[in-house]
């Protein structure tokens, strides 16, 4: 039996979507007047002073302060942790960018439309993410 066979009746072929995304952060208040503040996000619960989730679509985005199952370091500064790419109508890209503008943020790259199909802006959040709105185009 190769991997091919056995990845075909893998437990794990079950995993249809990306249910939460949980970002370790080293700055919770900044994080969440940026998250909330600037990109809006309604907040979904609280948990405690270390885990705050956000309804994003069909999924949750937490800020967490690492603890319970990993106490792992926050990434240090100067070094994104990952990069989120937010989906938004191609008009909405433009608008977007004005309103991190309104808010003080740095764009690292301004609406651009890219060859492969996206108009893309790249900022980041307080910690260092890498943050991107887009829009197929």
């Amino acid at each position: 039996m190769n991997d091919r066979d056995q990845k075909a009746g893998s437990a794990f072929r079950a995993i249809g979507a990306i249910d939460y995304t949980v970002i370790f952060v080293r700055d919770m208040a900044a994080m969440r007047r940026f998250y909330e503040g600037v990109l809006g996000f309604a907040l979904l619960r609280e948990l405690s002073a270390g885990w705050i989730e956000y309804r994003v679509g069909a999924n949750t985005l937490a800020l967490a302060t690492p603890s319970r199952t990993a106490a792992d370091a926050p990434v240090p500064a100067g070094s994104a942790a990952l990069q989120l790419a937010f989906k938004v109508p191609v008009a909405d890209v433009d608008r977007c960018a004005n309103e991190l503008a309104q808010h003080g943020i740095t764009l690292l790259s301004p609406p651009t439309d890219q060859a492969f199909g996206h108009r893309t802006l790249f900022f980041r959040d307080p910690d260092g993410n890498l943050l991107e709105i887009f829009a197929d185009i």
